[in-house]
């Protein structure tokens, strides 16, 4: 007898397969491997010249206050005490310069241990960088360098020694020292260079990530999970909706139209629904 594969596996299976370098699962285990890692950050940091990762973690999470967990794609540190942290973005949720304040100040966070002078955080300069599927700030240029300066005099650096750099995958045009981003931004767009090592490199990285069943399993594993807290959410989610309305005596014909366009079900689920969760008058369910 044939064992039951578990629910939404196959949906799990089609999104592992789907997987390209801007899924956040598959960035994350393309970027373990060093080589590539490093070949990324100097590609996009051209003046860094990192020659060595002494620590490289991904999917790591950075001190959760107040109930808000940070979770970043890549953290990094390399042989000068460099901090580079880079995420994989292909959602605009109109939030980017308030998601990289709290960013910053979370990496400054986990560096300054408890009595230790702030002149210590000048060990580690940080680099956050976010590759884009998207232009959020709209003037089409492929990178968007920030550090802080002076509104005066903008020549005038506060020399806190933290950048932040952000890639827009949709650029078609490309300064001098933008060339070497060029091929990963277009590998963003599905487009790939075939005459390129680095992007070769990656892809044939990918198509092994694939191959190996304890990656797989694990994603599977991860996925099948996050749709289970998802389906209960929603679950939850529809009995108290179901509730106040019973509540508030609302008829049950408009508590089945409150299912469907909240929760997209179909007016006979929906009716099942209801008939199975609204008690009736005398008090029965």
């Amino acid at each position: 007898m044939c064992k039951k594969l578990p629910e939404n596996y196959e949906k799990a299976l089609e999104k592992w397969e789907k997987m390209t370098i801007t899924s956040d699962p598959m960035f994350g285990m393309v970027m373990q491997n060093k080589e590539i890692c490093l070949e990324l950050i100097n590609r996009a940091l051209p003046n860094l010249k990192a020659t060595q990762i002494v620590q490289l973690t991904t999917q790591k999470d950075i001190n959760v206050v107040a109930g808000r967990r940070v979770r970043y794609d890549v953290y990094v540190q390399d042989e000068d005490g460099n901090i580079i942290v880079i995420e994989m973005q292909v959602a605009d949720r109109q939030n980017l310069p308030y998601r990289l304040r709290y960013y910053q100040e979370q990496i400054d966070h986990g560096l300054l241990l408890p009595g230790k002078d702030y002149r210590n955080l000048s060990l580690h300069p940080t680099y956050v960088i976010m590759f884009c599927d998207f232009d959020y700030f709209g003037y089409g240029w492929a990178r968007y360098v920030f550090e802080m300066a002076c509104t005066r005099n903008h020549q005038l650096k506060l020399g806190d020694q933290r950048t932040v750099v952000i890639f827009n995958a949709l650029a078609k045009e490309f300064t001098k020292d933008e060339q070497p981003i060029k091929n990963f931004l277009a590998l963003m767009q599905n487009q790939v260079d075939n005459k390129s090592s680095f992007i070769t490199k990656i892809q044939d990285e990918i198509v092994k990530i694939k191959q190996e069943p304890e990656r797989g399993r694990g994603f599977m594993r991860f996925e099948l999970d996050l749709m289970d807290a998802r389906r209960e959410g929603r679950e939850e989610g529809k009995q108290r909706l179901v509730k106040f309305l019973s509540d508030q005596d609302t008829a049950p014909s408009e508590i089945v139209a409150a299912l469907v366009n909240v929760y997209q079900m179909t007016e006979k689920a929906a009716q099942e629904y209801v008939a199975e969760h609204v008690k009736t008058p005398g008090g029965h369910e």
